[in-house]
């Protein structure tokens, strides 16, 4: 009897072919090639593996309770090769949790761990129990448990937008900050739902994909402590406690056995909208940590098979936070495989991004690999074909590949150099101009052209360091209330406080403040690949110099929204140069040809056709040269940047026949959109640490 045939009989029929009983059940081999746990007419289907395994039990509590009421060892019949799988009848998927336990050999220092007495999570679980409601610890002792899921959500005839890679504007959030604030007027904060209602003001801003910060099952209380009376957790969510499942802390509401379709929901409504979902996804590490962590998954599966080992049997710890996955062994790549594949079928994600995706390049003593079988699998995947894969070409082992990360021509990556060189070119640094315009123009010196459309993803802030505002309020990282001494978080942040650190009550100070950061959007926005930016960035978000808040669930990391009514100019700004980007192709990649005869990129370096640049230029004008979407005339546009603490004219070629400039955005003024500078078609001034946008347009007939 094959699988599909078992899962189509009526229970009766099931009961009939039952080969065995167990402790009262009636039970049968299983679904071999479906992981997990599957409910069937009449039963569930659980499926795991093991390598060193000796044994294997399946162990059903009832709900909230820590001892099994029934323990059923696999029987020989229900295991094939290194995989147990059973069928159990007469099992009602909304009465029961459950978990596994192994046996096998106990020998640390090659790195065996087999416990019989360890309860372990299903690595494949779709859903798990122990800690539901955010931030709330159980008041016993919880072991993970999981809950058999039943799929019957209906996607109706949604279609996923499939954004061109380099027309992609993405907005990074986390999903509980972004609305838990008490000023963000939804009515269901810190949740899916919460972002849902969220969705008019993220159409208005004009943004066409969200990429939210890690939503698999994580542990936010992990390592909970308290600093100075504050409480601190794991309030970003880089510990993965399960891969198949969605963090059930980010739910408004209970979802028995119907866990994710709130995720679902949140994923089918913003593709109708026209806006894709991309998920930040943890592969390089687990909740698990090190000798001293947790014990309740791949520890008592496989411990020298997931993770990567030293001779001895402790655990690399290329990612900074205790272990790393072992990405590359044959077991662990299918693992990861099928997990995407899973997301990518069953919530209709648009896209993965990779948090330190250079791990998944290592072998298993932690050497680079030149071609890494994990990251070509995930590039020719056919399930995966359409996906977006981005990768934050980086780990915390100093292997960094931004420019040479495996690709295939299908990955993309976070451009840190970006992030970097323009940071310092913006705030007036040296010997930067030339760099400056590659990174304008998608990082020809790091993509060659046949990856260049779809490789770089720029952004001048993320989650991860300071936000924009706090860029140009704060020298200096401010992390005391971590409770590290401010030792944590990164010391090169690139920043200004333009003459005095955090809060300012100048209006020069504050005044210069808001124009680069103007400038910063305006250059982002006007660099050829895809952009990015976090949420809050758009109306002056503060963390208040804090550049690594990943402790804090609280005021430092909620956006306040009353800062939307006090930075408005700032919205509207950044809602307008979107749209000037969706408007103006050639900002986004090389289209066709200009029928003026204009190469595709040029120089206009304060001078007309001027290309000259030294270590004391800080005056750049990048005018891209192409055709407009419907390819019907010349789509001419000039990124005119002036990082010096003194005005500039900016000089323009001679506009084509048919065509005249017309400057259209110039943070200078109080209007950016209004410019109110003299212009006379030909030159304009440039003022200090500003940024223009000057546009062909139609010249009315004589």
């Amino acid at each position: 009897m094959t699988e599909h045939e078992a899962e189509k009989l009526p229970a009766r029929a099931h009961l009939l072919n039952a080969t065995a009983e167990i402790t009262g059940y009636p039970v049968r081999p299983g679904l071999f090639l479906v992981n997990g746990a599957t409910a069937v007419p009449g039963g569930v289907s659980f499926t795991i593996h093991s390598i060193g395994a000796t044994s294997c039990e399946l162990c059903l509590f009832r709900r909230t309770e820590q001892q099994p009421y029934a323990v059923l060892p696999f029987p020989e019949q229900c295991r094939i090769g290194n995989t147990w799988s059973m069928l159990v009848f007469g099992l009602d998927i909304t009465e029961f949790e459950y978990a596994y336990r192994m046996d096998g050999p106990y020998d640390p220092a090659h790195g065996l761990l087999f416990d019989k007495t360890k309860f372990l999570l299903d690595p494949y679980a779709r859903a798990v129990t122990g800690q539901s409601r955010w931030g709330e610890r159980p008041a016993a002792d919880t072991a993970y448990h999981a809950r058999v899921v039943e799929d019957a959500f209906d996607w109706g005839d949604v279609v996923a937008p499939h954004i061109p890679f380099q027309d992609m504007v993405i907005y990074e959030l986390h999903v509980r900050g972004f609305t838990q604030h008490a000023s963000s007027g939804v009515a269901h904060p810190g949740t899916f739902a919460g972002l849902m209602e969220k969705l008019p003001y993220l159409k208005k801003l004009g943004v066409n994909a969200v990429e939210l910060m890690p939503v698999f099952e994580f542990d936010e209380l992990e390592d909970e402590r308290t600093w100075q009376g504050q409480r601190l957790i794991n309030y970003w969510g880089y510990n993965t406690v399960c891969y198949y499942a969605p963090n059930t802390g980010y739910t408004a509401a209970v979802e028995f056995n119907r866990e994710g379709n709130e995720l679902k929901t949140l994923v089918r409504t913003f593709n109708e909208n026209g806006i894709e979902v991309i998920l930040d996804v943890v592969f390089n590490h687990t909740a698990e940590g090190n000798e001293k962590g947790p014990f309740f998954c791949f520890k008592g599966m496989d411990n020298n098979v997931y993770y990567m080992l030293t001779p001895d049997g402790k655990y690399y710890n290329f990612s900074g936070v205790g272990n790393t996955l072992n990405c590359n062994h044959p077991m662990v790549r299918q693992f990861i495989l099928d997990c995407l594949r899973h997301w990518a079928t069953a919530y209709r994600v648009n896209g993965f991004r990779f948090d330190l995706a250079s791990i998944l390049g290592r072998d298993a003593d932690g050497g680079p690999l030149s071609e890494p079988p994990l990251l070509e699998s995930l590039a020719f995947d056919p399930i995966l074909g359409r996906v977006k894969l981005i990768a934050e070409a980086w780990d915390a082992g100093g292997l960094y590949q931004v420019g040479s990360f495996p690709a295939w021509n299908r990955w993309a990556e976070w451009n840190g150099k970006y992030r970097d060189d323009l940071r310092r070119f913006l705030k007036g640094d040296d010997r930067l101009a030339q760099t400056a315009v590659a990174r304008i123009c998608g990082s020809p010196d790091l993509y060659p052209p046949e990856k260049r459309q779809n490789a770089s993803v720029n952004f001048l802030t993320c989650h991860d360091g300071f936000t924009l505002y706090d860029l140009y309020a704060y020298n200096e990282k401010h992390n005391e209330r971590n409770g590290w001494n401010n030792t944590d978080g990164a010391d090169d942040n690139n920043s200004w406080n333009c003459g005095a650190e955090g809060e300012s009550d100048d209006p020069a100070i504050n005044a210069l403040r808001s124009r680069l950061r103007k400038n910063a959007f305006a250059v982002l926005l006007c660099s050829r690949g895809a952009a990015m930016f976090p949420a809050g960035d758009e109306f002056g978000n503060t963390q208040f110099g804090n550049n690594n808040p990943y402790c804090q669930d609280n005021e430092i990391s909620w956006l306040d929204w009353t800062r939307l009514d006090t930075y408005g100019d700032q919205f509207d700004f950044v809602r307008r140069m979107i749209a000037l980007r969706q408007a103006h192709p050639v900002l986004r990649g090389a289209t066709a040809p200009a029928v003026c005869g204009w190469p595709d990129v040029s120089l206009h370096n304060g001078g007309a056709w001027n290309g000259w640049m030294d270590g004391a230029t800080r005056q750049i004008g990048v005018l891209f040269a192409g055709r407009t979407a419907d390819d019907t005339a010349d789509d001419l546009v000039l990124l005119a940047i002036n990082a010096h603490w003194e005005a500039h004219e900016q000089h323009l070629p001679e506009s084509p026949a048919g065509l005249r400039w017309k400057l259209t955005m110039h943070t200078s003024c109080a209007d950016p959109f209004a410019p109110d500078v003299y212009f006379d078609g030909h030159h304009f001034a440039l003022g200090p640490r500003s940024v223009a946008v000057v546009v062909a347009e139609a010249a009315p007939q004589a």
